[in-house]
């Protein structure tokens, strides 16, 4: 029996066998990282640089923005390093740090996701306070507020799966460290730790989920006791991108997670963690972007400008 001290790197699992797969694997994990960083770099810089943006809702959506590139960049250059020079090595050290920066990343933006929601409520039904409610300091503290608890989390989580003892092999059946295939290598009932763990993450996840279903039961109340149709189109092109984005993150992860084990296999999984570490961040910055008309103008008067420096 060997634990987890006894080897220095971990085997990820591979996509495709045949060099040519690897190759195609290659490319459409850099087009889909590509429109991620350009999709999520241009609302940064446009909220950045327009004064106008300034405001809670777009620090916000900054706020966001980061962790999505944060979280594809976490995960995605590794597996395209290992597609291009054909290896599925990773570092003890790496594995570490993914396991770490996966779980605070995306416990940061679904705190986030839950915060936004409060200041769409605050903003649709406490008007006349918005802006005593939701003033820069508060802003900052809230994000700021996500973020730690994101980090304290993923501290919890990553000292608890890295201290358990392994003895199945170093063979992650996953493209990047995950912790429930961590746990699969454990030998030890150590791992009922990471159970008390997960059993406060789904009381806190179902907290949070509470806080935003309450807001949106209040947001739509109010919404439909608008007298104009063009002042509930406004409120709802509001909300909208919000929600679209919430459902597409707790929809894919909670399938990841929650799908009934007789559906589950490792294609599937491979499949399902593709979708919930991808596509919600290359996604995301097209959601906001459509709809939201501030946003778009800044957009276009910040591309033009480049293109004035250029000529």
């Amino acid at each position: 029996m060997s634990n987890s001290s006894s080897f220095n790197e971990f085997l990820l699992r591979a996509f495709a066998d045949s060099r040519e797969l690897q190759l195609l694997h290659l490319l459409l994990f850099l087009g889909i990282y590509l429109a991620a960083l350009l999709g999520n770099g241009l609302i940064i810089t446009a909220v950045a640089c327009s004064h106008h943006l300034h405001t809670s809702m777009y620090f916000f959506l900054l706020s966001l923005s980061v962790l999505d590139l944060g979280t594809i960049s976490t995960t995605v250059p590794k597996a395209m390093a290992n597609s291009l020079w054909d290896t599925r090595a990773i570092s003890y050290s790496g594995c570490a740090a993914q396991v770490f920066l996966v779980v605070f990343l995306f416990a940061a933006e679904y705190f986030l996701l839950t915060v936004m929601a409060y200041d769409r409520f605050v903003a649709i039904c406490r008007p006349l306070h918005y802006r005593t409610i939701m003033g820069s300091r508060a802003c900052v503290r809230m994000a700021a507020a996500a973020w730690a608890s994101g980090f304290l989390y993923a501290v919890l989580h990553t000292g608890n799966t890295f201290s358990i003892p392994l003895c199945q092999g170093n063979r992650v059946d996953q493209f990047f460290c995950e912790i429930p295939q961590i746990l699969k290598l454990s030998c030890s009932d150590s791992y009922l730790r990471e159970v008390a763990l997960l059993v406060v993450s789904i009381f806190l996840v179902f907290g949070c989920f509470i806080v935003i279903v309450l807001s949106y039961v209040q947001i739509f109340s109010a919404v439909l006791r608008i007298p104009s149709e063009q002042g509930r189109h406004k409120a709802f092109s509001m909300c909208l991108p919000h929600l679209a984005v919430i459902s597409l993150f707790v929809s894919t992860l909670t399938f990841a997670y929650l799908k009934p084990p007789s559906i589950s296999s490792p294609s599937l999984d491979l499949v399902l963690t593709v979708l919930y570490s991808m596509v919600p961040p290359t996604v995301n910055p097209l959601i906001y972007s459509m709809r939201n008309k501030e946003l778009k103008e800044a957009l276009r008067k910040m591309i033009q400008l480049v293109q004035c420096q250029h000529q």
